[in-house]
């Protein structure tokens, strides 16, 4: 459960990495998780939504495929688009079209680090603050105890099987961005490209996205067969193509504009890292407001839950919790995953709640213990507090590009970030910067999950119905019952299915209800 983590290459924890490679609408995530909205992902989500029921731990798949869309991009060459123009540019030290506010000095480096130093500062003290810390937890976890040698042995081959492309396709990105950053190979492949700046840059990202994303097609497809070996995935190749392509296309859009916002203030403002910071922070709170009504949509069909007991009880039980629900959406996953799902996205006047249409499938109790995880989030302001840290982070890399990348550039053969070349040296530090970060988002999202669980508890007062809805999410969506100690600290956003159990039956003892 979590505020969003849909399923393409993203959803559903355990999913993220089973749905991971499933479900579209998780892709159009990844692709603002990209841009640094907020995700959960980790600062929850990175686009400020979370997931629901994601049962499981792994998340390696998408973390590949967004690590791998951050470093698609490239950037053109000349800026005029002919050679002699270059030429110039090398001579006088300075990229084609721009003046010496493509360049930094020491002295505004120093500036800009400081209010790096301050900005970081901030971050902590706001993810310190907002995240639930001392939430309840259950103790050492026991997959014995609920789940049978069969299905602990299953969801261990299933992350078995899986595991190698994932990593195939993390560690592919994670090398073709830092040979990105650390030679001029991004430079070299871009400078062909003529036109405008702007059209270079655009073009340059074309082109990135493009030779990552033939490099990491083959991945994908061993991914998606291994889902329907399984039985997670319903998709067809057609289905599973045009999802792809579609994530591909709302990733490449975001980033062209990005990209060229950023380069655009480098070539007009000396310090361009004050306007850019701003930008940033502003683009990823604006992202993640329009997410649910933008670029959901793209890749589900959402309705209205049908009248019935099921949907009086969920909105008795929103307005018994103080929580303003107006719906409850229902997705049509079915067409993509037999994986259940629920999650919390956008925030103020988008904010909605959305359960797939496999889960209705569950006993009402479950589906009514789900939604109530869902309603812990909207609660609490998950996807808000997600979306302020997931900005503030945004605007702490915009001022990290301005610091960083005058030492770098070199190594890439441009000559200032206003180089429309540079786009390849900037999408990889985004990829690796992105990377690096993912296991501190996954500590706060865990805690985020946690805090959702037991409120989840507080408000139904049933923890049998929520060790139940556990162990058939964790059965269903093929989880690992027994994660590797690294795999959880690098990829997990939520709690194991076995440690929510062991919490559940804490919260039994502490509030005096029968164990179950």
């Amino acid at each position: 459960m979590s505020e969003r983590q849909d399923p393409d290459d993203r959803e559903t924890d355990r999913q993220e990495k089973t749905q991971g490679a499933k479900d579209g609408a998780r892709a159009a995530e990844e692709a603002l998780a990209t841009v640094g909205a907020a995700h959960p992902p980790g600062a929850p989500a990175a686009s400020g939504a979370q997931d629901a029921e994601a049962a499981g731990s792994g998340t390696r798949a998408q973390d590949a495929e967004a690590a791998g869309s951050g470093a698609q991009t490239n950037t053109p060459a000349s800026d005029g688009g002919g050679g002699k123009e270059h030429v110039q540019a090398l001579g006088s030290g300075k990229g084609a079209g721009m003046d010496e506010r493509g360049t930094t000095t020491p002295a505004l480096r120093r500036q800009a680090a400081l209010a790096l130093v301050l900005l970081g500062i901030v971050i902590i003290a706001v993810a310190a603050f907002t995240t639930p810390w001392d939430v309840l937890t259950g103790g050492p976890p026991d997959p014995a105890r609920d789940f049978t040698a069969a299905q602990i042995a299953r969801g261990e081959a299933f992350d078995t099987a899986t595991s190698l492309p994932s990593y195939l396709s993390l560690a592919l990105t994670l090398i073709f961005a830092g040979v990105l950053v650390a030679t001029p190979f991004g430079a070299k492949v871009l400078t062909w490209l003529r036109g405008p700046w702007w059209l270079r840059v655009i073009l340059g990202t074309v082109v990135i996205t493009a030779i990552v994303e033939a490099l990491r097609w083959p991945l994908g497809m061993w991914f998606e067969t291994i889902l329907r070996e399984y039985g997670l995935s319903t998709q067809d190749w057609a289905g599973w193509t045009a999802d792809r392509l579609k994530s591909l296309g709302v990733e490449t859009g975001l980033l062209c504009l990005m990209l060229l916002v950023l380069v655009a203030l480098a070539r007009k403002v000396r310090r361009w890292w004050i306007p850019a910071a701003a930008g940033a922070f502003a683009f990823t709170v604006a992202a993640s407001f329009v997410y649910p009504v933008v670029f959901e949509p793209l890749f589900n069909d959402f309705t209205s839950m049908p009248q019935g007991t099921l949907r009086t009880n969920l909105l008795d039980m929103a307005a018994r919790d103080g929580v303003p629900v107006k719906d409850v959406l229902v997705a049509d996953a079915s067409r993509r995953t037999t994986a259940l799902n629920a999650y919390v996205s956008g925030f103020g006047a988008t904010r909605r709640i959305v359960v797939y249409d496999t889960l209705l499938q569950a006993p009402q109790k479950e589906v009514e213990l789900v939604v109530a995880h869902e309603l812990g989030h909207a609660k609490y302001d998950d996807v808000l507090h997600g979306t302020l840290i997931g900005a503030l982070g945004s605007a702490f890399g915009a001022i990290l590009l301005y610091v960083i990348f005058d030492p770098l550039r070199r190594r890439t053969k441009v000559m200032s970030i206003t180089d429309p070349r540079a786009v390849g040296a900037l999408m990889g530090l985004m990829t690796i910067g992105g990377f690096l970060l993912g296991p501190a988002q996954n500590l706060i999202s865990r805690h985020i999950e946690a805090r959702a669980d037991v409120h989840a508890l507080d408000l139904t007062r049933d923890p049998a119905t929520f060790i139940a809805m556990q162990k058939r999410l964790a059965t269903t969506n093929i989880s690992d019952l027994t994660p590797n100690a690294v795999e959880y600290v690098l990829y997990a956003s939520h709690p194991s299915s076995p440690e929510r159990i062991a919490m559940a039956r804490a919260w039994a003892r502490l509030n005096g209800v029968p164990l179950p």
